[in-house]
């Protein structure tokens, strides 16, 4: 498929539009990130920016008055130095790629919104997430920094992050293209892999053929830090070392998504590094079994608290079955099954779905379940990517085996 263009985002901030009903919303894409004294990070931009703009260029800004229904890109300033090292957005490529017609500077957007902040009491911003806070890691500045200027200027700043995610929650036609461009292209990486798995002896071996598949196909790489866990490492939710060696008769563990055309796959298959045993047989068939029968609930309308309720069921189950926990009530079960079993997907690898009561049609989600037992060095996740629709649901990576040999 061809990358998105100019109407796509067009459409996107015409439904904000009237999400808005009458309101200003100013959003900011990201800022650059020190990777090491002198040296940015390679840059990614901020998702609910490009949703709305399609710029992949830092410290931009947008302007929606749905008032007046118009809109204004705001570029930074660029010095000769950084321009000449990094390059820059001219303002008419600016426009081709977005579809505005209005790109101002900074001071001129400034001005603008000294002047409707007599008609506007209350702007919106697209502010950090919820719950950065518990995240770990510094977020990044621009949305706070957007924030306190906003503050100087209007009466209230409210976040409109909430109606945007309800937005982008159900995908367009043309967003699941990208998306099974970027499942598709996960996948025949994924089946390289399996079929070479004799040949690798490092962990670091196996993300190199990713990375040769997804970049010599022309994906801009991976849609997060891939995980590539052998053995005891696979106990690790988030391992992204690979550098340790493969171990005959482990268990690899690989959870790996491209990203093409904006949007990312996310799907994990647990693969055995020679013959494996029976508890390891037994464990992954278990985790097989249970993916599949938790696939078979999805369906539009159907309650997300029943949902995780019935998962719960599901994934007990299975761990009573192999001895790991003694009934529903051990509170060993967190212990073997530690994670959500499903996250929503789309331009991030962690969309959000807006917070639903209920599945809806046209949302896309993970079914991830795993099983994880530290003390016998397995860990096992099994992942697809599953699209609501009309009348249940449709496995957009149903192509790849979920078979360990």
């Amino acid at each position: 498929m061809k990358s998105l263009d100019a109407t796509f985002f067009g459409g996107n901030r015409t439904r904000t539009i009237e999400q808005l009903q009458g309101s200003l919303l100013v959003a900011s894409a990201y800022s650059q990130m020190q990777r090491g004294n002198d040296m940015a990070f390679q840059f990614e931009q901020e998702a609910n920016f490009w949703y709305l703009t399609g710029i992949e260029h830092a410290d931009w800004w947008v302007i929606i008055d749905g008032k007046r229904n118009k809109t204004w890109l705001v570029s930074p300033t660029v010095d000769d130095v950084h321009d000449l090292f990094n390059g820059s957005l001219s303002a008419s490529s600016a426009k081709q790629i977005s579809g505005i017609d209005e790109v101002i500077d900074r001071s001129e957007a400034l001005a603008i919104l000294s002047q409707v902040a007599r008609t506007y009491q209350t702007v919106y911003t697209i502010d950090q997430p919820a719950h950065s806070e518990h995240f770990g890691f510094t977020m990044n500045p621009a949305a706070r920094e957007l924030r306190d200027q906003l503050s100087r200027l209007f009466k209230r700043v409210e976040d409109f992050r909430p109606k945007i995610a309800e937005l982008r929650a159900i995908k367009q036609p043309v967003e699941i293209d990208a998306m099974q461009s970027a499942i598709d292209l996960t996948i025949e990486a994924f089946t390289h892999v399996k079929k070479s798995i004799k040949t690798y002896k490092y962990e670091y071996q196996v993300e190199a053929d990713f990375n040769h598949i997804f970049r010599r196909a022309g994906a801009r790489g991976h849609a997060y830090d891939p995980i590539v866990a052998d053995e005891h490492n696979a106990c690790t939710l988030h391992y992204i070392h690979n550098d340790d060696p493969l171990k005959k008769g482990s268990l690899l563990l690989l959870d790996i998504g491209a990203r093409r055309h904006g949007y990312a796959a996310d799907i994990t298959r647990t693969y055995a590094v020679g013959k494996p045993t029976k508890r390891q047989i037994a464990v992954h068939d278990a985790v097989v079994r249970a993916q599949a029968e938790i696939i078979k609930l999805l369906q539009p309308n159907l309650n997300v608290a029943e949902y995780h309720d019935t998962v719960d069921d599901i994934m007990k189950r299975e761990l009573i079955g192999l001895g790991l926990i003694a009934d529903g009530d051990d509170p060993r079960y967190r212990t073997y099954f530690p994670h959500a079993v499903s996250h929503g997907l789309g331009i991030d690898v962690h969309d959000s779905l807006g917070r639903p009561r209920t599945f809806q049609q046209g949302m896309v989600l993970t079914v991830e379940p795993g099983i994880y037992i530290p003390e016998e060095n397995i860990g096992v996740r099994i992942e697809d990517d599953i699209l609501i629709t009309k009348d249940g649901y449709r496995n957009l990576s149903a192509k790849l085996s979920t078979s360990m040999e």
